[in-house]
């Protein structure tokens, strides 16, 4: 296998990763429209639009950001520093800033149910799209692993055997999504825990997988993306310990 791969249809030729971040969006979104038409939605149409709205803006705008900030030395000294900012983004940036954005936006509009929860499956289905998108690239984009002896290292482009960690995050997302549903199979979940859950949950696995990915780090080994991995696990604090302590807490009482 060649990285990056492109997909090739005559004398024209495209980025897989750049097809599979098209697919990602255009699916998840697909994907919640079909679930919202499927199950009542306790928010109207115009604040749904709004939400959206505020998830996108957060998303975009918060990813680069994180992003730019993974590696802040190379930022400062970027003799384009608007460019920098629009090319380096992450997915943790995208949903602890989408996640800000739609609480400020649900308290404008004094919205009190749950946004999040018809979410979920759809932004699993985008992130593991675009964690294919991203596995394509091999060691040109800075989500591959350190070398590594084991038996799960690859050659990702420069003939150094190196964990996959697109393909752990491939396997996470799956065994999650599944975790989700296993929760909700004999009860009702409280109103927003399926999103709150994935994201506690995922936080954690970035914040332990980022530990076997090259990159600048603050202290303690431990890099930007982490930091506001421990800030979203400190913000949903309540989920973690449910889940480790007392999961029934999770469903609603009847």
């Amino acid at each position: 296998m060649h990285f990056p791969v492109q997909i090739g249809v005559g004398n024209f030729s495209i980025s897989a990763h750049l097809l599979c971040e098209t697919l990602a969006m255009v699916v998840g979104f697909r994907y919640f429209l079909y679930l919202r038409k499927r199950q009542p939605d306790a928010i109207s149409d115009s604040n749904r639009v709004w939400i959206l709205i505020g998830a996108a803006f957060g998303a975009f705008f918060f990813s680069r950001l994180l992003g730019s900030l993974e590696h802040p030395e190379l930022f400062v000294n970027s003799p384009n520093k608007l460019l920098y900012f629009y090319a380096n983004k992450t997915i943790i940036g995208g949903l602890l800033g989408g996640l800000l954005t739609v609480e400020l936006v649900k308290k404008r509009l004094q919205v009190t149910h749950s946004s999040g929860d018809l979410f979920t499956f759809p932004l699993i289905v985008a992130m593991i799209i675009g964690r294919i998108g991203c596995f394509t690239t091999g060691v040109y984009e800075e989500t591959y692993g350190v070398p590594t002896t084991s038996i799960l290292g690859m050659d990702l482009g420069d003939g150094i055997l190196r964990h996959p960690v697109t393909l752990y995050e491939i396997a996470f997302l799956l065994l999650l999504g599944g975790f989700l549903k296993y929760l909700e199979r004999a009860h009702t979940l409280r109103d927003g825990y399926r999103f709150q859950v994935f994201m506690t949950l995922y936080l954690l696995f970035r914040l332990l997988l980022d530990f076997i990915k090259p990159g600048y780090t603050v202290f303690w080994e431990i890099g930007t993306i982490q930091l506001c991995c421990i800030l979203g696990l400190f913000y949903y604090r309540h989920i973690l310990w449910k889940l480790l302590i007392h999961p029934s807490l999770l469903y609603e009482r009847h």
